[in-house]
């Protein structure tokens, strides 16, 4: 798979970390089809650079170049959305769930360092993360209320992150929540205390993410998406997870992993698990 060309954003590969790195500061970063378009693309050759397809990526940054972590979407497109057909806008709220579900399902271990506010669409990236790293001058809003839209398409994301009763109360108040609320209600994971910070703390949680096995790290993914998307019976979820249980301890990880246990040594990801960022 080629690597694709970007103008609003670019990536960088060191080791087992990619870094997207949002770069439009001009619009803070501001999502418009053309950056929607670009993250995605890069969020799809990253996932193919994975370990779970046989490469060797095991962690994805989100960071943002500028004062901003993303201010939602940009300006000309909510204007331009106003005299859009149905069909037109349908298009476009597709073009953003692609990115959203892309970063919600990646197979890395996302970390993402947020600064100075993430709006609307801002906060539908943060809450597709695994990691949310805020300073204290973040901001963080569902603000489409206030525009009379609604956060109908990073709402699954959001949900799934606060809970219901923290994503209706946000989304009806559509108000700026400072570092320390955020961290409260769960929407980021970390408040460091100054932006300088940022890369020792997503440094420490990528360390920590690399004692682990990378597989099971993204089946680990996979078995919330299960869980969070389970229609069947009580039932059918216990032989489920025991079917999985049994599958994975019997894969060249599990044995590995249970091996290494016994025999009290570090198994083999753990042994190659140093890089410098």
């Amino acid at each position: 798979m080629i690597r694709p060309d970007t103008n609003l954003c670019n990536l960088e590969i060191k080791g087992p970390q990619a870094t997207i790195r949002l770069n439009r500061v001009d619009a803070h970063n501001a999502l418009n089809e053309t950056l929607i378009s670009e993250i995605s693309s890069l969020l799809d050759w990253t996932k193919e650079h994975s370990t779970v397809n046989g490469g060797s990526l095991r962690i994805l940054n989100i960071r943002s170049e500028g004062r901003h972590f993303c201010a939602g979407a940009d300006i000309d497109m909510m204007r331009d959305g106003g005299s859009k057909s149905e069909q037109e806008n349908r298009e476009d709220a597709e073009r953003l769930d692609r990115l959203f579900h892309g970063l919600w399902s990646h197979p890395c271990f996302t970390i993402g360092c947020v600064q100075g506010v993430a709006l609307g669409g801002g906060a539908g990236l943060v809450a597709c993360l695994d990691h949310a790293i805020a300073e204290p001058g973040t901001k963080i809003a569902l603000s489409e209320v206030k525009l009379g839209i609604l956060p109908a398409v990073i709402g699954p994301y959001v949900y799934r992150r606060l809970g219901s009763s923290n994503f209706r109360r946000l989304s009806m108040l559509a108000s700026r929540v400072d570092a320390s609320e955020a961290l409260r209600v769960g929407f980021v994971d970390e408040v460091v205390e100054t932006k300088d910070q940022f890369e020792q703390a997503s440094n420490k949680v990528a360390q920590e993410v690399m004692t682990s096995a990378p597989n099971a790290i993204s089946a680990a993914k996979d078995l919330v998406a299960s869980l969070d998307t389970w229609n069947g019976g009580s039932d059918q979820l216990r032989k489920w997870t025991l079917d999985l249980t049994s599958r994975m301890r019997g894969s060249k990880e599990g044995q590995e992993g249970l091996s290494a246990f016994l025999e009290k040594r570090e198994p083999e990801w753990k042994k190659n698990s140093n890089f410098e960022n």
